[in-house]
């Protein structure tokens, strides 16, 4: 694989994972204000169902937090050479998922102002929100400037090898495939078609998957182009024959 290219998140991708991570932190600190509110109003026996009504409330939030925050680091990832890094940006959602819930979840076990029956119905559902919002969290595919990095330069080589000699294919604003053919039947027509390298479009719209229709159309033309090329070769080799006779 010649000319490695290096992926670098784009400027608008950038922007939107930054955004993203905004949004993530502040559902991240509403639900870190939820919990304290709940451990100083709601751990009692006659607020049981409001106590209830916040740890859910405080789930949805936790989660939400999560799911944005990975989608930023899909969006902007964190390079592998920082193990601590590339370890704390992507599972951060798994750890503050936990945390959101394990202080309040130490302090329901712990409080005597509250029967039995309030600690194991509360304890029980701020466990099982802390285990949901715990592995929603963990990125169990973390996205990386090298895997990235992998991915382009794999695609490229395909398309070389498919496409010899061009490097150039296109994609739409909604797609998630790229085109090797600008009259494939997927994207001709439509508005938006933009041209670029495979990078270019991994940067720009995160793409990194060809289009079947044009793989298959490549493979079937190169089939044609080799059978083509055997068949001119049989033919000299035929002519030899008859000019040593």
């Amino acid at each position: 694989m010649t000319d490695q290219k290096v992926f670098v998140a784009s400027e608008e991708s950038k922007a939107k994972a930054k955004q993203l991570r905004l949004f993530a932190i502040l559902a991240w600190i509403v639900a870190m204000a939820g919990q304290i509110f709940a451990i100083l109003k709601l751990i009692h026996n006659e607020t049981l169902v409001w106590l209830i009504v916040a740890i859910v409330v405080i789930l949805i939030l936790a989660v939400t937090g999560s799911m944005l925050w990975k989608k930023a680091n899909h969006l902007d990832p964190a390079s592998e050479k920082d193990k601590a890094k590339f370890f704390i940006q992507n599972q951060l959602g798994a750890i503050l998922g936990v945390l959101a819930f394990l202080p309040l979840v130490i302090l329901i076990f712990m409080n005597k102002d509250i029967d039995g029956k309030t600690k194991g119905i509360a304890g029980a559902i701020a466990v099982v929100a802390m285990l949901i919002a715990g592995i929603t969290g963990i990125d169990f595919n973390p996205a990386s400037v090298e895997k990235y990095t992998d991915q382009i330069n794999q695609q490229t080589d395909v398309l070389h090898k498919l496409n010899p000699g061009n490097e150039m294919v296109y994609w739409t604003r909604e797609g998630n495939k790229y085109h090797i053919y600008e009259d494939c039947y997927h994207i001709k027509g439509r508005e938006g078609v933009t041209k670029g390298t495979i990078k270019e479009s991994f940067d720009k719209r995160g793409i990194s998957e060809l289009c079947l229709t044009c793989q298959s159309r490549a493979m079937k033309e190169k089939n044609v182009s080799l059978e083509d090329i055997g068949n001119k070769v049989k033919n000299v080799v035929d002519s030899v024959k008859m000019q040593s006779k």
